[in-house]
């Protein structure tokens, strides 16, 4: 047999064993980015979740907290538009266009930049840059930011929606509730639609429809960014039937017991500290056990059908968590969980200490039935809630939606998913704004903030990243000098640290400044502005900033002006119920002859 010489069996060698050096040397593939899944539930409560305390069944929404964190001190708006309007740029509304809602701009607001009422065209949305960093994006549910071509979703970034353009109506069809819009109106992938689907139930329909969006795609090697604006819970309260009777009796006891038995799981659960009180009881409802029992069963019915609602939409949820299982997409997905705003405090029959929407409300008693208590959730019923039970929803806070209490605009928040590194089932307490999305999900996408688009420089973010935070690496996006601003209807706020500035017109504010230590004081029950005058000093001057840098136009007209004469008078405390936090002083009457003998 012949040998090889040396040098070529050396040779060989060197080539044999170069292959794994080579590979050893290969850069590796760069990481998938995750998906992104923004579930957003309009006008849900704080408390309405089980993993927040509540006695609703929401096990789908609470594995996400159990596999994420969850986060008790995150800020949203008082109302749905503006909200939303931050959300998706990251900008305060008075820059956006989202200054006032469309539906109640002052004439002194009437044409000027960032009171629009619509998302104006001076701003970026999250879908328009992911987009362009090759994300799919998509969209099902309610829009709220404009109707026209140019203002509808898939104007502004969305590859494809189904989207509901108006802010509420039926879940059964096209019929909304308001005098100015009485049919809704629909989009699908841009283009306007003249009927839904066959069957089509909102909740369930959205659902589908994003479903479908992602397996269209599913396979090409491109994340989605999936923003889920559920209808649900907003009222009016349409469910199947079969979700109607899951609670049947179980609200008969009134809103304080059912405040109090969720108060006690918050502090269980870690969600509120151990000392945490329930805000008042609202001076202008009644204590529910001097009610008669039928009574309180009728009332007790419709918080029975908004638990429903919840249900409903963790329901749905579940078959959107469980599809992205069976396609292998859940592990590598982020999920963020929220409610828009504070719980709606309005009903259809009690038109007053509500949110803007009276007006609404009285052509929707006019059209709408809701005489029979056994057709609640049937196609053209209308059934609200009322401010009782949005207390229950905002355990333990102050007041609800269209407010600037902690009731209108603290909202529990779940995040979940591959950028989540702290403990999971943890619960973290740092400050945190509906603004700090956009950042955030850029910093996910490895994209950035451009300072101009289409020849527009861009207005500053004002959000801060959760990224740090999100890998347990902070514990809050802010530091003790950021601060948060917020004004809506001509009720205003500003919260710095453990500190909190407000102004609300009268009845449910004082029309003057009030001044509270939330973190000591989570229901603001205790003024301190009268006792910290340097404070209240240093708040104004922080709300002066606010004004200044967000181009802020005060209403000349408030939605909110009419509602302080509709009230009762405050009474005398309740000795077996907290405090109330002050009382309306007695004002004699210009004519003391006329005034009525005791």
């Amino acid at each position: 047999m012949n040998k090889l010489p040396l040098t070529l069996t050396a040779s060989l060698l060197a080539a044999l064993f170069s292959v794994p050096v080579v590979a050893q040397n290969t850069a590796p593939a760069p990481a998938k980015r995750p998906n992104i899944v923004v579930i957003l539930a309009d006008d849900m409560g704080f408390s309405d979740l089980g993993s927040f305390g509540s006695e609703i069944k929401t096990p789908n929404l609470d594995s996400l907290a159990n596999d994420g964190v969850r986060f008790t001190n995150f800020y949203t708006h008082a109302s749905s538009s503006p909200t939303r309007s931050m959300l998706l740029t990251g900008v305060d509304t008075h820059l956006n266009g989202l200054g006032n809602m469309d539906e109640w701009t002052a004439p002194n607001q009437w044409g000027l930049d960032g009171y629009e009422g619509y998302l104006n065209n001076r701003v970026a949305t999250v879908p328009q840059l992911l987009k362009n960093s090759g994300y799919h994006t998509y969209m099902v549910g309610k829009w709220h930011m404009g109707k026209t071509p140019e203002q509808i979703p898939a104007a502004r970034g969305f590859e494809r929606d189904f989207s509901l353009l108006d802010g509420a109506g039926s879940y059964w069809d096209m019929t909304n509730f308001t005098a100015a819009s009485p049919k809704s109106v629909f989009t699908e992938d841009g283009r306007y639609l003249t009927e839904l689907p066959k069957d089509y139930y909102a909740t369930e329909t959205y659902t589908d429809k994003m479903i479908g969006f992602i397996d269209a795609n599913h396979g090409d090697g491109k994340p989605f960014f999936a923003y889920v604006s559920h209808q649900a819970p907003h009222d009016p309260y349409h469910l199947p039937p079969e979700w109607r009777s899951r609670h049947v009796g179980e609200y008969d006891k009134g809103w304080d017991a059912v405040r109090q038995e969720r108060l006690k799981r918050q502090i269980e659960l870690g969600i509120m500290p151990k000392d945490t009180k329930l805000a008042e009881r609202m001076w202008f409802l009644p204590d529910p056990i001097t009610l008669a029992p039928a009574t309180r069963a009728i009332l007790g019915q419709k918080m029975e059908l908004y638990a429903g609602m919840v249900e409903n939409l963790d329901s749905h949820v579940g078959r959107l968590i469980d599809h992205l299982k069976k396609i292998g997409e859940y592990e590598n997905t982020i999920f963020l969980v929220f409610g828009d705003n504070g719980a709606e405090g309005n009903d259809l029959f009690k038109m007053i200490a509500g949110t803007p929407g009276t007006r609404d409300f009285l052509f929707g008693a006019i059209n709408w039935s809701q005489t029979d208590p056994k057709a609640w959730g049937d196609p053209g019923s209308y059934v609200a809630y009322g401010p009782m039970w949005a207390q229950v929803s905002m355990t333990p806070f102050s007041q609800y939606k269209g407010w600037l209490a902690e009731g209108g605009i603290r909202n529990g928040l779940i995040v979940s998913g591959p950028n989540v590194k702290r403990q999971k089932g943890s619960i973290n307490d740092g400050l945190m704004h509906v603004a700090d999305i956009m950042p955030t999900l850029l910093d996910v996408a490895g994209a950035s903030y451009p300072k101009t688009i289409d020849g527009r420089e861009l207005p500053a973010l004002i959000g801060t990243s959760w990224s740090k935070m999100l890998a347990g690496q902070a514990e809050s996006p802010r530091s003790e000098q950021d601060y948060l601003g917020w004004e809506v209807f001509g009720n205003r706020a500003v919260r710095q640290g453990d500190w909190k500035l407000r102004w609300q017109y009268e009845p449910l504010g004082k029309g003057d400044w009030e001044l509270f230590n939330v973190t000591a004081d989570p229901a603001e029950r205790h003024d301190l502005a009268a006792k910290n005058p340097e404070k209240l000093r240093a708040m104004l001057a922080l709300w002066d900033s606010y004004v200044k840098t967000n181009n802020v136009i005060l209403p000349s007209r408030s939605a909110f002006e009419v509602l302080k004469d509709q009230l009762p008078p405050r009474v005398p405390d309740d000795p077996g119920y907290p405090p109330l936090v002050y009382k309306r002083q007695f004002v004699p009457p210009k004519d003391m002859t006329a005034a009525p003998k005791p």
